[in-house]
């Protein structure tokens, strides 16, 4: 029989407010943290290379310092030395020099879940040292050399957890690189059909290696040296519209002199424009669209 003065409820309601109640209860109690913690690396990375191209990810132990780093290495007749070096996923990349010491030159990219990758002992980077730079997963931000405390040439790869540790399994394209492993690693960095599948230094050609970029809506202005032969070269690579003719253009300005510009309707790229700039200051830059971008003189050495 109910008791008087307090509300009788139906068997189902009844067990649905108990759930209910179950529930917002456990919703409140507070949650117990990851046993992983910030060693968790969320992001999905790609090679740091060219789409197609196969180098050994090579995690040795002991005696790599930091453990858990990876050398990429040569693989089969596939020189590594000079290679285009790409972010293995978005975020933004700042530029250091440590001179013939540790790294060498080497570029830190903070990624937008608080983690991080290296890449160090680089031949040559996209921004000078104490620059930054907003890089998508596959921008060029450097290339494959032995700078620093580096006995061949070989690219150091590290991923870091959002703590600053060193992920000593690290996963590249979907494949775990656990300490002591050594795995060949296909890239598919930059394959997707909305990549552009041309490489500044292909469009400029052999010698030339990237100094210095600037980011367009639609596209990336690069600005190259060749320091054999003491030139410049400007290139305007598009990322929309690829494959059909559309406005894009590449200039370069030694100072003191005329500009020479690249300009039409073009499916991948503007340029090479290429001039004699040893020990001159250049103007430079590009466009795409109504995008444009220009720089002031510099690069003066």
């Amino acid at each position: 029989m109910p008791v008087p003065g307090r509300p009788t409820w139906p068997k189902t309601l009844r067990s649905a407010l108990t759930a209910l109640l179950v529930t917002l209860a456990a919703a409140s109690l507070p949650q117990a943290a990851s046993a992983q913690g910030s060693s968790v690396l969320a992001l999905s990375h790609k090679s740091p290379f060219n789409c197609g191209k196969t180098f050994y990810a090579n995690n040795w132990s002991p005696g790599h310092s930091p453990s858990g780093a990876i050398d990429w290495q040569d693989y089969g007749g596939d020189d590594i030395n000079g290679e285009t070096v790409r972010a293995t996923a978005a975020g933004t990349a700042y530029f250091n020099d440590a001179g013939s010491t540790s790294y060498g030159k080497w570029v830190e990219v903070r990624h937008s879940d608080g983690t991080s990758t290296r890449y160090a002992h680089l031949s040559s980077m996209v921004k000078a040292a104490g620059g930054s730079l907003s890089v998508s997963q596959g921008t060029t931000i450097g290339t494959v050399g032995s700078t620093g405390g580096s006995t061949a040439p070989h690219l150091h790869y590290e991923q870091r957890t959002s703590g600053g540790a060193v992920d000593t399994s690290p996963t590249v394209e979907g494949v775990t690189v656990s300490l002591g492993q050594k795995k060949a690693i296909t890239s598919t960095n930059t394959c997707g059909g909305s990549s552009n599948p041309y490489t500044p230094e292909e469009v400029c050609g052999s010698g030339y290696a990237v100094i210095d970029s600037a980011a367009l809506t639609g596209g990336r202005t690069y600005l190259l040296y060749n320091s054999g032969n003491g030139y410049n070269c400007v290139t305007t690579l598009k990322t929309t519209n690829l494959g059909s003719a559309s406005a894009v253009s590449a200039f370069l300005e030694p100072q003191g002199e005329s500009r020479t510009t690249d300009s039409g309707s073009y499916g991948y790229y503007a340029g090479p424009v290429k001039r004699d700039a040893a020990a001159q200051c250049v103007r430079w830059g590009g466009s795409v669209g109504s995008s444009s971008y220009t720089s002031p003189f510099e690069h003066c050495g």
